[in-house]
């Protein structure tokens, strides 16, 4: 009846014997065939819905996924899981919710895979958090699995009128500059009409926000990663053409399935650290100091924020890409994309070559297959980097004991190293305020406590107060710390995920407004000049954690459950602790 031998997979339970009858009716009542219940299922996983355009396009993509499946010899089986999208979520309350929902993605996925015992899993992802919870999903159930990404919108172009500043008018736009005019909106350097031009124009499609920040960023993670199908998450999401690689990945799901190929033979040091490298010579979004070690700990790796910056200073930063720089994600497939700048890595030794990918050829054997080169514009030569350290830099020191990290894509070494007097705000909205009033002065670093996983709770970004400074021109003239994050769209000198967060004592629990702060990113040092003795005193004086308004709910539950900042914020305890494999039930 079909030449996958079910005996072993997890849907035998649902379809197989005579103490299947009721179940196999239900699935004659959805028009199955008797030839498609016999055959392997295949969760088909989007996270579709009409909040944002990052995840407008994911719906009709499935389709193309199924077809790969079917045609495969494989019985696929659509479902949606939730997404938060951090752009309509930014700058008030709903980013409290950004966080916990790449928990509940994982959760959920999870729970209707074992519910319905399905054998594998191809699943589509737009916006920020859906991307590391889809691919953490995938790792804690170690089905066979291939990850595909929804696409980046195409960039925008302003209306050539002079009532539109002539920077905004002579480069692509991205949803940051949107951010970025509200600051120049504020300060009188941006009409009421030029904003509502702009507005209609900067996000012209469907897709994914265009720069290298937290959704691109991530999707390039699963190529390195060797959870996608190589090349698969370049093409913007309009292009309709992007239906050969989602018939292409649930092809490739069906062939994992015959050889037993699951999720963790995929994500393994090795493959992290190669998701790390390209990270850091594309800049990517600080965030993936966080998804990298949660998607670890579904392995059961330690691989924490420690591991990523490590590999962040040894790696040069060669792909000219926004924030930081020029490009959008559009640029950088019309050039090869992710395949070309892993083969420039290669020629410099910084790859593992021998880690398998959804294809089931290993990462050297698909580069073999590249013949692109670097373009020298988006994609430089190694050997001709933009700068010879990563566009991500990890700190620590009296102030972060447990790590912070900051993104120097973009900003001249330099102007790595700040030393200023603490300017100290309670909340991300106290900051806003401030910083909209100019109740700051050039010079100081501002500090942004009280928004760390536990503490916020959800550990928002913020993005609004980075490119509100920007906005005013003083990005390069403050710099700002939190035990919050920062949007991957952030640019200016913004330290994020400080440890202990503040809810735990940490020291930047124990700041005081002049306190003198250095950030150091050429050391990869975060100091305040205060000795040990005063730490102490301070800290014997806390009077506790903030209480926040949270006392119930899925917020509350994040809160309660979310580890440290380090170890990926994240919410149970790991593949370490488990007693059984999902696929070997």
């Amino acid at each position: 009846m079909t030449k996958f031998d079910k005996s072993r997979l997890p849907s035998r339970y649902v379809t197989e014997g005579p103490s299947k009858a009721p179940h196999r009716s239900y699935m004659y009542a959805m028009g199955l065939s008797e030839e498609e219940i016999h055959q392997p299922l295949v969760g088909v996983a989007t996270c579709w819905n009409e909040a944002a355009p990052c995840n407008i396009a994911l719906s009709r993509q499935a389709q193309a996924v199924k077809m790969g499946v079917r045609a495969a010899s494989g019985t696929p089986r659509e479902f949606t899981t939730i997404t938060v999208t951090d752009g309509i979520a930014m700058g008030h309350e709903g980013m409290r919710s950004s966080l916990a929902s790449r928990e509940a993605i994982a959760d959920t996925v999870e729970l209707t895979m074992r519910g319905h015992a399905y054998d594998a899993l191809v699943g589509l992802a737009g916006c920020d958090k859906s991307l590391p919870g889809m691919m953490m999903a995938m790792v804690r159930l170690n089905t066979p699995s291939v990850f595909i990404y929804g696409g980046s919108i195409l960039p925008g172009r302003a209306p050539q009128v002079e009532a539109i500043p002539e920077d905004f008018r002579s480069r692509d736009l991205t949803v940051q500059d949107m951010f970025e005019a509200v600051g120049r909106h504020q300060n009188g350097t941006m009409s009421d009409a030029a904003l509502d031009m702009l507005e209609r124009v900067a996000c012209p499609s469907a897709g994914a926000c265009g720069g290298q920040f937290t959704a691109n960023t991530m999707a390039c993670v699963s190529e390195a990663i060797g959870l996608a199908l190589m090349n698969s998450s370049g093409m913007p999401a309009p292009y309709e053409s992007r239906d050969q690689y989602g018939e292409a990945s649930g092809r490739a799901v069906m062939h994992l399935i015959e050889q037993n190929i699951r999720a963790r033979d995929v994500v393994t040091l090795k493959s992290l650290q190669n998701a790390a490298r390209v990270v850091a010579c594309t800049g990517g979004s600080t965030n993936a100091g966080l998804h990298l070690p949660a998607i670890a700990h579904e392995a059961g790796i330690d691989f924490f924020l420690d591991d990523v910056c490590e590999i962040f200073r040894d790696t040069p930063y060669f792909v000219d890409l926004k924030p930081g720089g020029t490009y959008v994600a559009k640029d950088l497939y019309d050039v090869g994309g992710i395949p070309v700048v892993m083969k420039e890595l290669r020629r410099a030794g910084l790859i593992h070559e021998d880690c398998i990918t959804a294809s089931g050829r290993s990462i050297g054997e698909e580069l073999d297959l590249i013949d692109r080169e670097a373009d020298g514009k988006v994609i430089y030569p190694i050997d001709a980097p933009i700068t010879k350290t990563g566009g991500v830099v990890g700190l620590k020191g009296n102030l972060a004991p447990e790590g912070a990290i900051v993104k120097v894509a973009g900003i001249a070494p330099e102007n790595q190293v700040f030393t200023g007097p603490a300017r100290v705000f309670e909340s991300e909205e106290d900051a806003f305020e401030a910083v909209q009033n100019r109740g700051y002065s050039e010079g100081d670093v501002i500090v942004i406590r009280n928004e760390g996983p536990a503490g916020g709770p959800g550990m928002r970004e913020m993005l609004s107060t980075t490119a509100a400074l920007s906005g005013q021109g003083m990005g390069k003239k403050v710099a700002l710390i939190t035990d919050g994050r920062f949007s991957g769209a952030t640019r200016g000198f913004c330290v994020g995920h400080v440890g202990p967060e503040s809810a735990y004592g940490g020291p930047i629990a124990l700041l005081k407004d002049g306190d003198i702060i250095t950030i150091d990113a050429i050391k990869g040092a975060l100091t305040v000049d205060l000795s040990e003795d005063e730490l102490a005193q301070r800290k014997a004086a806390w009077p506790g954690p903030r209480e926040t308004m949270y006392a119930s709910g899925a917020i509350w539950k994040f809160a309660q459950l979310v580890g440290a900042t380090y170890k990926g914020a994240v919410t149970h305890p790991g593949a370490d602790s488990e007693r059984h494999v999902y696929m070997d039930i």
